[in-house]
């Protein structure tokens, strides 16, 4: 067992082989479809997802990581007097954080800290690293912690959504901004800005907008050290395996990875969506 326990959710889209390397343990989103309930990773997949959200006439229906699946990842850790560190989806965007702190209670004696990462995508799953990382290299608790609070002011994402649709009706961006994007072939930039989806550009065409998000992303993360990045996609995979090379070749980053999004939160971006997350300074 780890000496720290680490802790997410899968809005984080972490790729499972870092998952994997530095034992992170995930909480999956739900994705509700009529009568069916689906664990983000587990009981589906994000191709199979978005394949079938194509076709679907029925807008699937999302729920937080739950109370118990919590309780499940906690009870080990805490049986064994590891601390537990968990870095989480925002509060804006989700439930995800009530849900762990709820468990939480159940463990009074344990050593749990809950984080509230202000963001989602790999703008969360950099966090996440950043403290695993850490947790890797021997640093205490306290200093593990300090460490994920700290890289909610380095991460940021900034994506480009076929149409505000999805959003609209999952309710996860102001009604008034629908208008937003229903221009013939005008896609919105967006990215996470006071824990919330916010409206950033508008810009006509697929091509001109991720150009512009590049652009964009020059201010953020141009000649800064340590530059850590990841695209995210939803169905497009190919617009993000050319993004990444752009940004790889315009910046040089230290770390580059390719992200699906997943199931939970395509119910609300849709496909066609394709971004860019970054981490700076850590």
């Amino acid at each position: 067992m780890p000496r720290i326990g680490i802790i997410t959710d899968s809005t984080s889209y972490i790729p499972r082989d870092l998952v994997q390397k530095y034992d992170i343990k995930v909480a999956p989103q739900i994705s509700i479809w009529g009568e069916e309930e689906f664990e983000d990773g587990i009981d589906i997949m994000p191709d199979e997802f978005y394949a079938r959200l194509k076709e679907s006439d029925e807008l699937p229906k999302t729920s937080q990581a739950t109370i118990p699946y919590f309780k499940n990842l906690f009870e080990p850790y805490a049986n064994e007097g590891v601390p537990i560190l968990a870095v989480l989806v925002s509060d804006k965007l989700s439930g995800t954080l009530s849900s762990a702190e709820q468990a939480k209670a159940m463990f009074p004696g344990a050593t749990i800290e809950i984080v509230n990462s202000g963001s989602a995508a790999m703008a969360l799953g950099f966090q996440v690293l950043a403290a695993a990382r850490a947790a890797e290299a021997g640093k205490s608790f306290g200093d593990v912690v300090a460490i994920a609070k700290e890289a909610k002011d380095h991460t940021g994402v900034y994506f480009v959504v076929d149409t505000l649709e999805y959003l609209h009706k999952g309710g996860r961006i102001g009604g008034a901004s629908r208008i937003f994007g229903t221009a013939l072939n005008i896609k919105p930039i967006l990215y996470i800005h006071n824990r919330q989806v916010e409206p950033l550009e508008k810009v006509r065409t697929k091509s001109k907008a991720t150009a512009r998000l590049l652009e964009i992303l020059d201010d953020e993360v141009a000649g800064k050290p340590n530059l850590r990045l990841a695209t995210l996609h939803a169905a497009v995979r190919d617009e993000a395996v050319e993004l990444l090379e752009q940004a790889k070749e315009r910046w040089n980053p230290v770390e580059a990875l390719l992200t699906e999004v997943s199931p939970a939160v395509g119910t609300h971006v849709g496909p066609g969506t394709v971004g860019l997350a970054y981490s700076i300074d850590l």
